[in-house]
């Protein structure tokens, strides 16, 4: 019996100081995890990150938090824990390599989320696709075409690759190429351009003035480049209405829209 007393005797001795730290540890590293996490929190508050990625992030920071803790309560107590961090990062590096798209579709979600290079009701092209923001995921973002597709892209190819976010400026230039026939007067042409422009109340003369000029002679027109700037909201209507004005214009006016022909000399012998 004196022999079962001094055996426990000598446990308590030695285990009991290690045990008391661990869960002093242990209370106070829950302390810590809770005040770290409600910091990150209030973080990722500060900077108006979307709110479904918050409760995500914010329970991967305290998972990754209270894992540490637990390892560093079992070292405490003397559990070796080398074999132990060696197969849990063999078996996180397995499981990477098999969600590798997943995760790279993840990844690009987060950082989509995070710095929001583009929003809701964004009209984007990226991918090769073209279509106004319907919904961000966390592993794809679904677009809606003009014509009323849905369209899927994945996140990871989306953040790594070049996108054109029509959406971001207040302001678009708009720009057409008109011909005349060759034998028409050029400044014709322009005058009958510039009116146009200024009888419609959406081209804005900031940050410039309608802009016409000859830009080529062409095998069969001799063509105009035409610039205006609008508010992006009505790009395509001052687009469409410019094409349909100029084509009544033009006719009127006496200027001709020159069809492609071609010179055939025949040269008897």
């Amino acid at each position: 019996m004196e022999k079962y007393v001094e055996m426990g005797y000598d446990l308590v001795l030695e285990y009991g100081p290690k045990l008391v730290g661990a869960i002093i540890v242990w209370i106070i590293g829950g302390i810590v995890i809770k005040t770290l996490t409600k910091g990150f929190e209030r973080i990722l508050n500060k900077r108006n990150i979307d709110a479904s990625l918050k409760p995500f992030l914010t329970g991967i920071v305290g998972a990754l938090l209270k894992v540490m803790l637990v390892i560093s309560v079992l070292g405490m107590l003397g559990i070796e824990m080398t074999s132990f961090v060696a197969i849990l990062g063999a078996a996180g590096l397995a499981v990477g390599m098999a969600l590798s798209g997943t995760l790279q579709n993840f990844a690009g979600g987060v950082m989509i989320l995070i710095f929001k290079p583009f929003k809701n009701g964004d009209f984007l092209e990226a991918q090769g696709h073209i279509g106004i923001v319907s919904e961000i995921q966390i592993f794809n973002t679904i677009l809606k075409s003009l014509d009323n597709k849905t369209i899927i892209i994945p996140n990871g190819g989306l953040a790594n690759g070049s996108m054109t976010n029509y959406s971001t400026e207040e302001k678009r230039r708009v720009d057409w190429t008109f011909g005349i026939g060759y034998g028409d007067k050029t400044d014709d042409a322009k005058t009958v351009l510039l009116d146009l422009m200024k009888e419609d109340a959406r081209i804005l003369s900031d940050p410039e003035a309608p802009f016409v000029a000859v830009s080529e002679l062409g095998d069969s027109s001799v063509n105009f480049a035409v610039r205006a700037w609008v508010k992006a909201e009505d790009y395509w209507g001052v687009f469409f209405d410019m094409n349909e004005k100029v084509y009544n214009t033009f006719d009127k006016k006496g200027l001709n829209i020159p069809y492609p022909q071609m010179d055939v000399h025949v040269h008897k012998n």
